[in-house]
């Protein structure tokens, strides 16, 4: 007997409601499965890898491709940039996160202040020159008695310090005693044997004694004119003398001077009356302080220096003539009490020009190349002059990374001012372009030619060997600045020049390098058209810039080349130039400061 199920309306709704419940949980617990999410997370990937057109690396942002792949630069994967690239202009460089961080950037507000320095003079003890008495003989005759033995022998004013025998002096007084007889009627005859005998430094007192006693003295005193210290002794017991002669040099040290030298850069930060503290070398634990008194209106032709003087009393004699002395001058600009001022980790110099990069703050991480005018060195500080404003933001480290990125994307940089391609002859086959979506475009379709570009042929190599080999002889002639040896040597670089094949260079390196020798070879030709050897060094100047420029993009066979630099070459204005030997011999300079300088990079 089959079993009868009666199935009422109430039984029906409830089983259907059981069914859907049923039906929500499996979908819930089978469409959140991790494959499925692992599928979507693939296909939105997949989307932004098909909208990405550009694609980068994660550590060096410069590099950009029109495709995926690894990074000629560290080898990670490149990732695709989300999203249309900000415009930026060729003075602008943008940094990722993580080159930020490598490149350890930090950056300073640039403000107004006071510009305050420290300066440091070396200096040295000398004699108060108006304290100095040099005693020479005013009559002819011979030295009978020394009272002064030995250099540094204190005396006192007034102090006898040699006799001297002189037969013309006896003469004379005989010729005064004989004038005497006609005094009331020749009274010029008496007058005028007395004035010889006051030339000869003899006073109205002595001649009185010399009349009183009726005969004539035949040895005459050397005085003293001064209480001080005997610094030189010409003359010995029996010397003959003539009139003029050199006999003692007496000096009052009880008061002395420091002459500290101030190079060119520190004499606008001294006035007069500035305080000046210094130390003794041999006085290790006491620190002296001296006044203003005197500045140079004169630069040492030589040395490039003006003495500052200071003076002292020195009533202890514990300073000595000769002593070398260390002073700081703490002090501000005279004249100027509100400057703009930025610190000097934060300039690259060019050798003419002075760089920084400012923080462009409308655009994440992004930098802008931009040159200043500079003013004073105020210490640890610049004063700047022009190109910057109060309040900006600049690199005060992690400079040169930052400027070389901006050198491998074309962009300006601080050894490529004008901005484009740069050649990297080392790295062939790795694409350094960027910067704006059209360069990048334009590097993508050229990309094969690029590579071949950068691959310099070794005779090419060898050829401007030979020509950096005849640039030298040209610098040692401006070493001894001869300007008609500089004449001769320019002549012969510029045929060096000319002598290198270009038709081994292809593509863009062939024409980097016809504007290159176009530049070199306007230098040479206006340095063989002045004799002016400081023209010939403006122009040398230029040379060196452009030359520099092709053996570091070109390369070179088997030398190793000193890249030197003077801050005080053209006026101030700082000068490169290149050395086979890392010693210094300064082509702008010449004798006056041959070893002013230093090296600031080696090309191998």
């Amino acid at each position: 007997m089959k079993p009868k199920f009666n199935l009422t309306k109430r039984d029906i709704r409830l089983g259907i409601i059981l069914i859907l419940i049923g039906l929500f949980s499996g979908w819930l617990i089978f469409d959140r499965s991790p494959g499925t999410e692992n599928v979507k997370q693939e296909n939105r990937q997949a989307v932004i890898v098909k909208k990405a057109s550009v694609w980068t690396c994660s550590m060096h942002p410069q590099i950009k491709q029109n495709k995926p792949g690894k990074c000629p630069i560290c080898g990670m994967t490149l990732i695709p940039l989300e999203g249309n690239e900000e415009e930026m202009s060729s003075t602008e460089i943008k940094m990722s996160k993580a080159a930020m961080k490598i490149a350890e950037v930090e950056t300073t507000i640039v403000e107004r202040k006071a510009p305050y320095k420290e300066v440091y003079f070396p200096g040295k003890i000398r004699p108060d020159e108006r304290n100095i008495s040099e005693l020479t003989s005013r009559f002819p005759g011979r030295i009978e008695k020394l009272n002064v033995n030995f250099t540094g022998q204190k005396v006192s004013k007034g102090q006898m310090l040699a006799k001297i025998y002189s037969p013309e002096l006896v003469t004379a007084q005989k010729e005064l005693f004989e004038a005497i007889k006609y005094k009331d009627s020749n009274p010029l005859f008496y007058r005028a044997a007395r004035n010889k005998l006051k030339l000869w430094d003899l006073t109205d007192a002595q001649i009185d004694k010399i009349i009183s006693m009726g005969e004539p003295e035949f040895y005459f005193d050397v005085l003293s004119p001064l209480t001080g210290t005997v610094t030189m002794r010409h003359v010995a017991v029996g010397d003959y003398v003539k009139e003029g002669t050199p006999l003692f040099e007496v000096i009052d040290l009880s008061h002395i001077w420091v002459m500290f030298d101030a190079y060119e850069s520190d004499i606008p930060w001294v006035k007069m009356g500035d305080k000046i503290d210094f130390t003794i070398q041999s006085l290790p634990n006491k620190i002296f302080t001296g006044t203003v008194t005197f500045i140079d209106p004169v630069v040492n032709p030589k040395t490039r220096v003006a003495y500052v003087r200071t003076e002292l009393d020195n009533l202890l004699d514990l300073l000595k003539p000769g002593m070398f002395a260390s002073g700081i001058l703490k002090t501000m600009l005279p004249g100027v009490e509100d400057a703009l001022v930025i610190p000097k980790s934060a300039i690259l110099w060019t050798g003419k020009r002075a760089v920084v990069y400012v923080r462009v703050p409308d655009k994440e991480m992004t930098f802008e190349f931009r040159e200043i005018v500079l003013g004073e060195d105020a210490g640890e500080y610049y004063i700047v002059k022009e190109g910057l404003e109060q309040g900006e933001e600049i690199v005060t480290n992690g400079l040169f990374k930052i400027d070389a990125a901006a050198q491998l994307q074309g962009k300006r940089s601080m050894m490529n001012p004008e901005g484009g391609a740069v050649a990297m002859g080392g790295h062939a086959g790795m694409q350094m372009g960027g910067g704006p979506s059209e360069k990048s475009a334009k590097k993508s379709k050229k990309s094969q030619k690029t590579d071949m570009d950068k691959k310099i042929d070794i005779k090419f190599k060898e050829q401007l060997t030979a020509s950096y080999q005849s640039y030298l002889e040209m610098k040692e002639a401006f070493v001894a600045s001869d300007s008609k040896k500089v004449k001769d040597a320019a002549a012969n670089v510029k045929k060096s020049l000319e002598n290198v094949d270009m038709k081994l260079l292809k593509g863009h390196t062939h024409m980097m390098w016809m504007e290159q020798l176009e530049e070199m070879n306007k230098n040479l030709e206006n340095i063989g058209k002045t004799g002016n050897i400081a023209k010939q060094r403006e122009y040398f100047s230029s040379f060196n810039d452009v030359f520099y420029k092709s053996i570091k993009q070109f390369g070179i066979s088997g030398a190793k080349i000193f890249y030197q630099f003077c801050p005080m070459a053209l006026d101030n204005k700082g000068a490169y130039w290149l050395s086979d030997t890392k010693e210094i011999s300064n082509p702008y300079l010449g004798k006056a400061m041959l070893k002013c300088g230093e090296t600031k990079e080696i090309l191998r």
